[in-house]
């Protein structure tokens, strides 16, 4: 909702402060500009990404509309789940993992938190890490260096929708130019008209000008920061759980190890200490 209420004040703004200049709205309506603009960067977005990026782009664009907002009941439910599991691992010991990790949907245990199941991303990279910490034995620092290698490049993967959409963006101008240039050459194919239809040639070419700006500045870049936005969120979400996994193979007692996972949430969605002893004695009752 707040995505398409700021789009409304762009809109609002950039169009209204037109009117109010004593600008005619119908001499922004130009199709044949609109598909110059918009189609050569449609088509150079895909040109120029895998079909993996150009899947992803859609799936972030969706998310970014339908979830502004980290879902409130993630972290309480992550909490949870992993102090659970260290319980367990310390009265049965790593092998207890088993019955739980190679069917996560089908676990007692992960069936309990549902939120942490609707996170793909992050339920894969606990189901990986805890397969690989129940096969052998890790030193922290090892089982540490292997965590952030993966985030890492789980980081730079999701982010390519981000980049490419934000140089997208960069190229949009240069696109709106391309389309003026063209929108002049046909007005110099008129230019022994009558004068008037010479202006309504030389507008519509400078309207190919104006989408390019504005769907740089007002559509694409916006888009490309809210993308790069929401991957931070889901990265955050891998950090906290690869603090609490290492600082469970050191050795540290369950709080100890879930606060330091605490610490690795951005500070909007961050619990603090007491709240989050306040989850693990709502879960004991």
């Amino acid at each position: 909702m707040l995505k398409f209420f700021g789009l409304i004040i762009v809109v609002a703004s950039v169009f209204g402060g037109f009117v109010l200049a004593s600008g005619h709205l119908p001499a922004l309506w130009q199709p044949a500009e609109i598909i110059i603009v918009l189609g050569a960067a449609i088509g150079a977005y895909i040109i120029s990404n895998p079909s993996s990026v150009l899947k992803d782009t859609l799936g972030q664009l969706r998310e970014i509309v339908s979830s502004e907002k980290e879902d409130p009941e993630l972290y309480p439910q992550l909490f949870g789940l992993m102090n659970t599991l260290m319980v367990q691992i310390q009265l049965n010991g790593l092998k207890i993992l088993d019955e739980h990790i190679e069917k996560p949907f089908e676990s007692s245990i992960f069936l309990t938190y549902p939120s942490v199941l609707r996170q793909p991303m992050l339920l894969n990279f606990l189901v990986d890490n805890l397969r690989l910490q129940s096969m052998g034995k890790l030193q922290a620092h090892e089982f540490q260096h292997l965590m952030e290698e993966e985030i890492h490049r789980l980081q730079v993967d999701r982010m390519r929708p981000s980049h490419a959409m934000h140089r997208t963006g960069e190229a949009l101008p240069g696109f709106g130019i391309l389309a003026a240039v063209m929108g002049i050459i046909i007005t110099m194919g008129a230019i022994d008209g009558p004068l008037t239809m010479i202006g309504v040639h030389v507008a519509a070419a400078l309207v190919g000008t104006f989408m390019g700006v504005f769907a740089c500045y007002c559509l694409f870049e916006p888009a490309a920061s809210a993308m790069h936005h929401l991957i931070d969120r889901k990265i955050a979400q891998l950090q906290c759980a690869k603090a609490i996994l290492v600082a469970q193979l050191s050795g540290k007692q369950p709080l100890l190890a879930l606060d330091a996972g605490r610490r690795m949430i951005q500070e909007e969605n961050r619990p603090t200490f007491l709240q989050l002893e306040r989850y693990l004695a709502e879960e004991q009752q």
